[in-house]
Formats: structure tokens, sequence, C-alpha cells
């Protein structure tokens, strides 16, 4: 398997390496707009124009006969190196450049980190395939088998806690610490509705208005004025002339949390693992107590639970968020989870 080593572009701004968010970003009013600015404009489905901290790559793939491209940032030690690396996995509604304050956090204090944006997201392929964790995980094994890496550390935010859930229980040879942040799918969806098929049904026409209560609801107790940046990028895909393609692989994707559960994967985890989050998730009702249960479920966890926080710890407290997860990533992998918290 070949892998392409162009680097789309060295990112320089300062603002962006110390905020994660674009320079422009600053500018964003305190209360979003209740109408998309006319200034807004579209989006490419690659985020061609949307730069990112770190040199861009690509891992190219053959998956369902199809060949594509998963982009990712392998960034190096910005502090003293400590020989570890963490992979970190991102939400439904965001791509690895969304994470850079944790890359960076990570980085300065001696990890090598991964950041992929998965198949579908961001600046990787977005073919219309059967989407599933399994095939998500083998992604992430090809990346570490190309890269030589054979011994990593994970951490998934919401949808990417389901990621890490899945490559955990299937290659724990591979992994030395499972984080699972504001982890979604804590039910198995199954048991509460009927399947349906996502070719049968016309898409879902997506707003403005609907994007911005969708990002809304990550941040129920205060609203970060820089985040309405992602909600121009994902609204402005809406207004690509890919827009339809995009918005089947969103179903196709969104599908994964019925089709796919990983509320079975828990038990059988024997890795060191830590579930953490803000209880005042907009997405899960009553989060503490599910995340409770996904602690209960694994062989050997801990739970940080924070208080008066919602779905992005990283992004409302992340001095607390990030010096928590770098206190359990340099813990040793074989003492046991409860005794380390």
């Amino acid at each position: 398997m070949s892998l392409n080593k162009t680097v789309l572009g060295m990112i320089s701004c300062i603002a962006i390496l110390a905020s994660g968010f674009p320079a422009q970003a600053q500018e964003w009013p305190a209360t979003p707009p209740a109408e998309a600015p006319a200034h807004w404009g579209s989006v490419s489905a690659n985020f061609e124009e949307i730069p990112y901290p770190y040199p861009v790559h690509f891992l190219e793939l053959e998956r369902f006969d199809t060949p594509m491209r998963m982009a990712y940032m392998d960034v190096p030690p910005s502090g003293r190196a400590n020989g570890q690396t963490v992979f970190i996995q991102h939400g439904m509604n965001f791509y690895s450049e969304a994470y850079t304050d944790t890359i960076n956090a990570l980085a300065a204090d001696g990890f090598r980190v991964l950041a992929v944006d998965r198949i579908g997201y961001g600046k990787s392929s977005k073919p219309i395939i059967p989407y599933n964790f399994n095939f998500v995980a083998a992604n992430m094994k090809s990346l570490l088998d190309e890269l030589g890496i054979d011994e990593v550390a994970i951490v998934g935010h919401s949808m990417g806690g389901m990621v890490v859930t899945r490559f955990a229980m299937l290659y724990p040879q591979l992994v030395t610490h499972v984080v699972m942040v504001n982890q979604i799918g804590l039910t198995d969806q199954r048991q509460g509705r009927p399947w349906s098929d996502p070719y049968a049904d016309e898409l879902e026409v997506s707003t403005y208005q609907s994007i911005l209560r969708g990002h809304q609801n990550y941040f129920p107790l205060a609203w970060p004025p820089e985040h309405l940046e992602f909600v121009r990028r994902q609204y402005g895909q809406t207004l690509s002339g890919e827009w339809p393609t995009l918005a089947m692989v969103r179903r196709l994707q969104g599908g994964m949390l019925y089709n796919d559960p990983v509320v079975y994967d828990w038990q059988h985890i024997a890795t060191k693992a830590l579930v953490i989050g803000g209880e005042e998730d907009g997405l899960v009702d009553d989060f503490p107590t599910l995340a409770r249960n996904v602690a209960n479920e694994l062989q050997n966890s801990a739970i940080i639970l924070y208080q008066n926080v919602g779905h992005a710890p990283q992004i409302e407290i992340p001095d607390q968020f990030h010096a928590d997860l770098i206190r359990f990533l340099r813990s040793d992998p074989n003492q046991a989870a409860s005794a380390w918290n």
C-alpha cells in the first residue's frame, strides 16, 4: 500500500496554533446570527480551502473495490519526546483540524500525535459505501502499519469514542490506553425503533438554522463565539454542487449508530481505559448514568465527569481537560485504572 507524502501546506499562523480556530474566528459575534451571513459562500467537498495546522498526508486505500484516500496529520513532539504515540479520532460533525488545541497540548508534552480525517470527512475521500466501525478500525490499523507503529494510545471524542471502542476490542495488542470523551452510541438504538432504508427516503434539507441548533447542543451552558466557524464550514458544504453526495455520505455515516452499536464491545476490552466528559451533554439523555455504565462494563477503567460542562470539554475547559488526559496517558498501562484516579 503506497503512502503519498505530498504536503498540502504548512500553516504558520500563530493564531491558528494557539486557538485551534482560523484567525478570522476572532471576529465572530458573541451571539450567532439568526440567518447565515450573506457573504458566506460554498465550501468544497474535500476542504481544499480549509488550512490545517500541520502538513497533511494521505494514505491510499482500496475498500469495497473502491480506491480512496484518508487524510491525516502526523505531528512530532514539540516538547521533549516521551516515546508515546496518541491516535485521535474526531466526532461526527468534525475532522482532525478541529482538535488542534488537543494536538498541540499532547505534542508539547512529548507525544507524537496522529490525527485523521476518517473516510467521508474533512480532506478525505467521500465514497458512497456501507460505512461501519470495523471499516474505520481497519483503516486505523492500515495507517499504523504504514507508519511502522506497533503501540499506540487512542483517544476518541463523541462518535470517535465509538471508533476507539471498536479498535480497542479488535486490536488489543496494539493499544496501551483508550480514552472515550463524551462518547455517543451509549445504548442500542435498535431496541427503540425499526430500521429505515437510507436510500428510500428523500434526503433531509440541512439549513443554517438546523446546523446551528446541532452545534448549540454541544454547549448548553455557554456558546463559544469562535465555534461559529465550524457552523460556517458545514453550512457552506450545503451550498456546494457536491452536496447531494455529501448528504448521502452523512446519512450512511449516521446509520452506523443504528446498524453497528458498540455497546457489546465494552465488556471485552481489558485495556486501561478512561471514560471522561461533561455531565451536561446536550446530545445524550442522562449522560452521567450512561457514562458510568460504560465504565462498569469495561474491565479496567476510571471515570472523570465534569460538572457544568457539555459535550466538548476540550473546548469548554481545555486546561483542566488536557491536564487530566495527559496525566492518564502518561500513567503505567499495566497499572490498574482504579488505582490511577
